[in-house]
This record gives C-alpha cells, sequence and structure tokens, in this order.
C-alpha cells in the first residue's frame, strides 16, 4: 500500500505550508491515550492526565476515535462552516476506522448506512461503537460535546502547550517553505519521510498502510508540521476536501524497509556467526575467512550488506582495514521497527 503524489507540471506554488493549532491538539490527544507509543512525551501525558479533572479524562476515553486510528478531518484546516451532515459523515469514518467500502455521506438519514455504520463499529473495541451510536442518536448533541471538549482541552493544558510548540513549527513550516522554492516539490516531500519508496521529479510514494493518488495540479495540497505527532506521517486526502499532509518536524532516520531490511540481514545463520565474532573484537576480512571456514569474497559479500544496513564499521589501522559490529545500531533494531510501523 502506498500514497502516491503525481508531481507533472506541478511547482510549488501548488502547496500551502501552514500551521495548525487543531491539528497539532490532535497529535497531542493521540499521544494522550497512547503515550506508551510516545515514549518522548510520556512524562508529559503523565502529568496532564494524573493532574487532569474527571470531565476531561472522560472525554480522552469517549472521544478517542476521533484521534487514534484514522484522524478526524475536522482538525484540519479546509472547512468551511462544518453542517452537522458533513460532521455526521467524517465522525461515521472515525468510528469506523477507514473510508474504503464505506459511503457515509447520508448516514443520518439512509437507513442502510446507518446500518453499515452500526455493523462496521461493532467490529471494533470500545468506544468505537459507543461512539457511533451517539452519532445516530444524536448527531447534533455530540457535535457540541465535541467542540465543548476541544475548548476544556484549551483551557487546561493546550493553550500553554501551543504556546510553547509554535514557535519550532513556525520556524518548520519557514524551512520547508524553502526547500520547496529551492529544490522542488519532489525532493522537499521526500525529505518529510524516510518511508520514501520513491523519489522521481514526477512522483513521490510514501509507504502507508493505505493507497491514494494526490494530484496536485487538480486540488492544491496543504503542508502541516507537528511536533507530537512524531513519528506518523499523516495523509489525509477525503473526496472534494483538499488534501492534507501532517508531517513531523524531526523525521526519525528509519523506515520501514530499513528496519525490515536490518531485521532480516540477521537471520541468515553465516551473518550471525560472522555478527558474533565482530561484536567482541574488529576482525580484518581474512581472519574472519579462516575462523568462519568461508572464502574471502564471500565473507567480503557479507560485510558489505551488514555496512550497506549501517549495522558494521570500519576501522583502519595502517595497510590493515578491520569490522567491527555497531552495537548501538543494532540495539536500536526494536526500537526502530516499532517506530517505522507507526508511520
Amino acid at each position: 500500500m502506498s500514497v502516491v503524489v503525481v508531481l507533472e507540471g506541478v511547482g510549488p506554488d501548488r502547496f500551502t505550508v501552514t500551521v495548525s493549532p487543531l491539528a497539532e491538539l490532535a497529535a497531542a490527544l493521540h499521544v494522550l491515550t497512547g503515550h506508551t507509543h510516545h515514549s518522548e512525551h510520556a512524562s508529559w501525558a503523565a502529568e496532564v492526565t494524573r493532574s487532569a479533572p474527571p470531565a476531561l479524562r472522560s472525554g480522552l476515553d469517549r472521544f478517542a476515535p476521533l484521534w487514534t486510528a484514522l484522524r478526524w478531518r475536522g482538525f484540519y484546516p479546509g472547512l468551511t462552516g462544518m453542517s452537522l451532515d458533513q460532521f455526521a459523515e467524517l465522525t461515521a469514518y472515525t468510528c469506523v476506522s477507514g473510508y474504503h467500502g464505506y459511503d457515509f455521506a447520508q448516514v443520518l438519514h439512509e437507513p442502510r448506512q446507518a446500518a453499515a455504520l452500526r455493523q462496521a463499529a461493532a467490529m471494533l473495541p470500545e468506544p468505537h461503537p459507543r461512539l457511533a451510536e451517539d452519532l445516530l442518536r444524536d448527531p447534533s448533541a455530540l457535535r457540541a460535546e465535541v467542540l465543548g471538549f476541544v475548548d476544556q482541552c484549551r483551557e487546561v493544558f493546550f493553550n500553554e502547550l501551543w504556546a510553547r510548540t509554535a514557535p519550532a513549527l513556525t520556524r518548520a513550516a519557514h524551512q520547508l517553505r524553502q526547500r520547496l522554492t529551492r529544490e522542488g516539490p519532489a525532493a522537499a516531500l521526500a525529505a518529510l519521510s524516510p518511508s520514501t519508496l520513491q523519489k522521481s521529479p514526477t512522483r513521490v510514494i510514501f509507504d502507508k498502510v493505505h493507497h491514494a493518488v494526490i494530484n496536485p495540479a487538480r486540488t492544491p495540497v496543504m503542508l502541516i508540521p507537528t511536533r507530537f505527532g512524531a513519528p506518523h506521517l499523516l495523509v489525509k486526502n477525503e473526496p472534494g476536501l483538499p488534501p492534507i499532509v501532517h508531517y513531523p518536524v524531526e523525521a526519525p532516520g528509519v523506515g520501514v524497509t530499513l528496519a525490515r531490511n536490518r531485521m532480516m540481514a540477521l537471520t541468515d545463520p553465516h551473518r550471525v556467526r560472522l555478527c558474533r565474532l565482530i561484536a567482541r573484537q574488529a576482525m580484518t576480512t581474512a581472519d574472519l575467512a579462516d575462523r568462519l571456514s568461508m572464502t574471502r569474497p564471500q565473507v567480503a559479500r557479507h560485510l558489505r550488506v551488514l555496512r550497506e544496513l549501517g549495522l558494521v564499521r570500519v576501522e583502519r589501522h595502517g595497510r590493515y582495514v578491520h569490522y567491527g559490529l555497531d552495537l548501538a545500531a543494532v540495539e536500536r533494531i526494536g526500537r526502530d521497527v516499532a517506530t517505522a510501523l507507526q508511520r
């Protein structure tokens, strides 16, 4: 699965880079309800939830589908005067955590769409089914409650958080605008994530768990930086609304492909034996070949694979070249895999 951004005939003017407090609030709420996945913000999340009033803690549970798997479109710019039907449609998609195969444009008026919402939400854990029922029972009340919860978040923690976060996001937005102008859209977009599968002057492909095609020549794209959203790069591409890329200001250096390849490299038994030797001390190709009963070209091929994956360091001592295992890189594999899988 992938998100393809088609760039043929597209210039920097087809992209708008902006900061959004509501989008950053959604990212912060995601951290609050899933802080075990965001260790860098764990202490902040623990303090906010500990000191939060009961109503806010209750809202964090009740409205969680709006910022967990599928980010609610109401948190992002581009909506003008969201009608009740539009609120219901966008909220229904978050209740089922997806768009594919669903049509909720008339979910408040069409019994078959309401039944499809109930059925799909029931297959997900709470609070998804409960939120779907609240939506169908009284959408006006639910909208008021969601807006009230957002206002409470501002008062309890987000106004202070935004004051600290906004300057960094403003700088990141300015840097991306400059990069779009200097290097062009392909290079600027590819730099947003290490999970870029392909970059060319005509297209950029992001490795995601859903498929979408975005053509900025038809609809301008909005780019929004986030600090609390890292490591996720989110792409919002709802029909009839401007596409949005919500990107981390500090993109992690390891994508899904590199993390997977590092794991696969250590499944080869010959390579594992080699790594066990060079984990203790750096060694030459000749010494490794002798100890492993392999030819030097065989050892060299294994070392080349490990070097290309950043798992082996090279040390030169006179006319000898020694290879050692980068233990720090190996220790990061688990964390890198967990981070890459969340993008």
